[in-house]
């Protein structure tokens, strides 16, 4: 019993660490893409800072799919403990997430072939503008449907938590609230109205004091009881 304990509390503080890892990786991935796909130089000002942008990528695309991944296999024995259909459900929503923001991720990594070809130059020369509009809207389409999609998840984490008090209460309400107001943010950033970042606020402090409250306590199994 006591090495289900350890284990499971080693699981809980590895998911904080890989929930902040996701945080950083994919926030400092989407800032270097967004800094070169949306400068004011346009293909040119993609071709100049292209080794910018597949640093980008590779922390979206590489380093937060490996965590992302890895957040819902290390949660999936504390969450089946309470609910089967809750771990699955989690996994599952963490899987279409990440294969979301690969795609997300593709579309921008696409510009820097897009923006070679611009500045050898071509008979499709006039053509490549609307091209690389095309390949950004598809990141950014593919980012919002992402992060959508894990605050589903964190919906299912977060009821799971509350139901089973794996972690305090107020923490499990505080992290629903912030889903529910995140994925209003993404979903009003796909109809066009730019307040997603401000909606994602309250959602982005829950996951660091989650991440937090799990490196230090751990969770609450029921084993845990003194």
């Amino acid at each position: 019993m006591n090495q289900d304990i350890n284990s499971h509390r080693w699981a809980a503080r590895l998911f904080g660490i890989f929930f902040i890892f996701a945080f950083l990786s994919y926030g400092t991935g989407s800032a270097l893409v967004d800094s070169v796909a949306l400068n004011t130089n346009g293909l040119t000002g993609i071709y100049e800072g292209k080794s910018t942008l597949m640093i980008g990528v590779f922390l979206m695309a590489i380093v937060h799919s490996i965590v992302n991944i890895g957040l819902s296999v290390l949660a999936f024995p504390a969450l089946n403990t309470v609910s089967g259909y809750a771990a699955r459900g989690y996994l599952a929503a963490g899987i279409a997430a990440t294969t979301t923001a690969v795609v997300g991720a593709l579309f921008a990594a696409l510009l820097v072939p897009l923006s070679d070809a611009y500045v050898a130059g071509g008979a499709d020369a006039a053509h490549f503008d609307t091209i690389a509009i095309v390949l950004q809207q598809g990141g950014f389409f593919g980012y919002q449907l992402s992060m959508t999609l894990w605050g589903i998840g964190g919906l299912i984490l977060c009821t799971t938590l509350f139901v089973s008090r794996l972690v305090p209460r107020p923490l499990a309400v505080w992290g629903l609230l912030g889903y529910v107001v995140f994925m209003a943010g993404t979903t009003s950033e796909m109809f066009g109205y730019g307040n997603g970042v401000m909606l994602a606020l309250p959602g982005g402090l829950f996951e660091l004091s989650l991440s937090v409250w799990l490196i230090v306590k751990g969770f609450n199994l029921p084993q845990n009881a003194d």
